[in-house]
């Protein structure tokens, strides 16, 4: 049974950053399309960034230019790097994990992400 945990969320300052993190374990994790996504209260789930097995990184609206996905491969671990973080941002971010062309769909628990003076 694939397990998605996620870290590195926290309180921030307006204009800091910060560096989520993912450990995916329990699945052929290099043939997995990985995927951030957030969702503030009363709002709907959004993609922040998606990263393929192989391919080209996506960006969703709200973050892009102000953040960075990567993967890690050799040690099963995903990365959102977020900069210039603003209070809109304000969210309980998700990692995700889809195999392509199935019905396979993992979600982690979620990290809070609070953007405050």
């Amino acid at each position: 049974q694939g397990q998605l945990v996620e870290s590195g969320g926290g309180l921030v300052q307006p204009g800091g950053s910060l560096r989520l993190s993912c450990a995916a374990s329990g699945i052929p994790y290099n043939l997995y399309t990985m995927a951030w996504y957030r969702q503030s209260p009363g709002q709907q789930r959004e993609l922040v960034a998606e990263i393929p097995a192989s391919g080209s990184e996506y960006y969703g609206p709200t973050m892009k230019g102000r953040s960075t996905i990567s993967r890690d491969n050799g040690i099963n671990m995903l990365y959102l790097q977020m900069n210039r973080l603003q209070p809109e941002d304000t969210a309980i971010y998700y990692c995700n994990a889809k195999l392509p062309f199935s019905s396979q769909n993992l979600w982690g628990q979620g990290t809070q992400v609070t953007v405050s003076s």
